[in-house]
């Protein structure tokens, strides 16, 4: 396998544990009775903001979809929508910061906005994943020459934004906060604490 799949298959996985931890979280926050800890939502919300747009899209786009562009002119109208869909996703990000704001400020409020504002990104997101996968590297994997795999192996390995200068590293630190914050079963973090009455 190319090591420039290999990593965007990984990188698929990272965010697929993310949005399964999302997902289970918003569920478990629609209990009036325990409030949840917001910093775990807005880390959670970084993570598949910043990772998504500011290094796995980019890499895409730039690289092994430009490439692919050239060798296989029957694929890009498929390219076109896999790119018009990381504009989507942006887009859908900001709309689940808005419901997690909402949220947060309305406790116990907000709550079904923001987990279907969750669930809505997941399916779309999964389904841009998928796609890549089953219907973009196939295509890769026929038309690419090893000059091309060369190239796109090398972007994919080196891993830096070219906006932020962030780092691969920079992401493992912010996953890491997320495992530590959320509660189980999602990650290690205590519990939620009930809210005191009175």
């Amino acid at each position: 396998m190319k090591n420039a799949v290999s990593i965007l298959k990984s990188e698929h996985r990272s965010i697929s544990a993310v949005l399964h931890g999302l997902q289970q979280l918003a569920k478990d926050a629609q209990s009036t009775k325990v409030r949840p800890d917001f910093k775990v939502f807005r880390a959670m919300l970084r993570y598949i903001d910043e990772y998504p747009e500011r290094l796995h899209h980019p890499k895409e786009d730039e690289h092994l979809f430009a490439r692919l562009a050239v060798r296989a002119p029957e694929a890009r109208k498929l390219i076109e929508g896999l790119h018009a869909e990381h504009v989507q996703g942006a887009g859908l990000v900001r709309e689940l910061e808005r419901a997690l704001v909402f949220f947060e400020d309305a406790w116990p409020g907000g709550a079904r906005e923001f987990q279907a504002a969750v669930q809505t990104y997941s399916d779309f997101h999964w389904k841009h994943m998928r796609k890549e996968e089953d219907e973009l590297l196939p295509l890769a994997e026929r038309h690419l020459e090893p000059e091309d795999w060369k190239a796109i192996d090398a972007a994919f390995a080196a891993n830096t934004d070219p906006i932020a200068g962030m780092r691969e590293r920079d992401f493992e630190q912010l996953f890491t906060r997320i495992v530590n914050l959320a509660p189980a079963p999602v990650g290690l973090g205590d519990p939620w604490a009930k809210p005191a009455s009175g």
